[in-house]
C-alpha cells in the first residue's frame, strides 16, 4: 500500500496559521526524504537505550522525535536501528543530535533527520524520559501530534492534514 506524499510547501499554503515550522538545522540522512506519522518522542542525552526499546515497537507509521539535547558527542542511531525502525513500521526518526553508519542508513527505506553525523556510538545506562513534550528547533513536538518532513523542511501539525485540491 503506497503512502500519501506530503509536500510541506502544500501544508504551509494551507494551513500556515494552525502548524508549527521547525528552524531550518536537519539533514536529510535515510532513504526515504518525505515521511509524516503520529509523533512519539523520547528525551536522552548521549545514551540510546530509549531510542532500542522504542523503535522495537512495531507500529503503523509513527515518527519517532528524539531530543538529544543537541549534543555532536556521540550518535544516537545507526544503521542497526535504522533497519529496525523499517522493520517494525516507523516511517521516520528525528534525531536532535548526530547519527552514525550514515552511508548505510541512507540505503535504507526510512526517513531519518539529524543534526549531523559522529562516528562514536553513544554510551548504555539506559537513562532519559519517553512520551513527553521536547522542544527544540523553535518549536514544541507533542505525542500524538503529526509530523511532516520532506527535502523543504519540517513541520508539525496537532491533527492530521487533508490537502484540497
Amino acid at each position: 500500500m503506497a503512502t500519501k506524499s506530503y509536500l510541506t510547501t502544500d501544508i504551509c499554503d494551507q494551513y500556515s496559521d494552525q502548524i508549527s515550522i521547525a528552524q531550518p538545522i536537519f539533514n536529510d540522512y535515510g532513504g526515504v526524504k518525505r515521511f509524516h506519522g503520529p509523533i512519539v518522542t523520547v528525551k536522552v542525552f548521549e545514551d540510546n537505550v530509549l531510542v532500542k526499546e522504542t523503535l522495537g515497537r512495531t507500529v503503523e507509521g509513527s515518527v519517532l522525535v528524539i531530543d538529544g539535547g543537541g549534543s555532536h558527542r556521540c550518535a544516537l542511531l545507526g544503521d542497526m536501528l535504522a533497519g529496525m525502525a523499517k522493520q517494525n513500521g516507523w516511517a521516520g526518526v528525528l534525531v536532535n543530535g548526530c547519527i552514525r553508519d550514515s552511508a548505510e542508513i541512507a540505503d535504507i527505506d526510512v526517513g531519518v533527520k539529524a543534526l549531523n553525523t559522529h562516528p562514536l556510538k553513544s554510551t548504555k545506562r539506559g537513562e532519559g524520559q519517553k512520551e513527553i513534550i521536547v522542544s527544540f528547533a523553535g518549536i514544541d513536538f507533542i505525542p500524538g501530534h503529526y509530523l511532516y518532513a520532506d527535502e523543504d523542511g519540517l513541520i508539525v501539525s496537532p491533527q492530521k492534514i487533508e490537502l484540497s485540491k
